[in-house]
């Protein structure tokens, strides 16, 4: 198949799949005298692959070496995104049978308990362990899924309504300098948090934690759903946080 074929096949467009081949993700099966790039089956096979890894909102750098991976086991990738998307199918039909609820809640036609105003949300379970244990290593992972896995049901709604209530003053404040009082004292609160629940977080691991809110497409992805923008005013105001606490760093500097 020629490359608007595929294109249109896969609900993407030409410049899509010429810079997955530009960067070595998705290269042609062949290309012709005449430049046309040709994918073969294998090729197709492939970029469905780097769709469902898309999908679940992984960045191109980390499927690139997933699935160049010698180690690599399609089968296996399948069965794994097939399990990741029934779950996120369960979350999303309760969210919306909580939408559609509190929708007739606000119209004044059903009643609606505290418990159900909430329910769809679940924070027990952190996406982003992998990368962590990647990072950090397993004994500071291990650490704070033992703080968490220690607090009651109550504890852990207190918990995410507090991670809440922060990211929501931190996105009230995310139009400021990084490095004004208001943004300092809000990313204060989430350095404190981070180390009474998740573990002993260095000023250079919550710089570096900082930076991954962007790097990372996923993190990116659910905290900008608090606003527009607030992942990267997270990480400039988390890596001025974090030189503050750390006389010897170099002093940070917004221009």
């Amino acid at each position: 198949m020629r490359i608007k074929e595929v294109a249109d096949l896969a609900g993407i467009s030409v410049r899509t799949l010429r810079y997955y081949d530009q960067i070595g993700l998705l290269k042609p099966d062949r290309v012709t005298e005449s430049g046309y790039r040709i994918y073969s089956e294998e090729n197709l096979e492939t970029l469905q692959q780097i769709l469902f890894f898309r999908e679940l909102g992984f960045p191109l750098k980390k499927i690139k070496e997933i699935i160049q991976n010698p180690s690599f086991d399609r089968l296996e990738a399948l069965e794994l995104h097939r399990k990741y998307l029934l779950e996120k199918k369960r979350r999303i039909d309760q969210m919306l049978r909580t939408v559609d609820k509190t929708i007739k809640y606000m119209k004044g036609e059903t009643t609606m308990t505290r418990e159900e105003k909430f329910s769809g949300f679940d924070f027990s379970e952190n996406p982003y362990e992998k990368e962590a244990r990647e990072r950090w290593g397993d004994a500071a992972v291990d650490e704070a899924n033992r703080r968490i896995g220690e607090l009651n049901e109550e504890q852990k709604q207190v918990l995410q309504e507090e991670m809440g209530e922060i990211y929501r003053n931190l996105a009230a404040c995310r139009h400021l300098p990084p490095d004004s009082e208001e943004a300092q004292e809000a990313i204060g609160k989430w350095y404190e948090l981070l180390n009474r629940h998740f573990g002993n977080y260095s000023p250079e691991m919550f710089k570096n934690l900082g930076q991954m809110y962007v790097e990372d497409s996923r993190f990116k992805k659910n905290i900008d759903r608090f606003g527009d923008g607030l992942a990267a005013f997270m990480r400039d105001a988390m890596a001025v946080f974090a030189d503050r606490q750390n006389p010897s760093a170099e002093k940070h500097s917004t221009a």
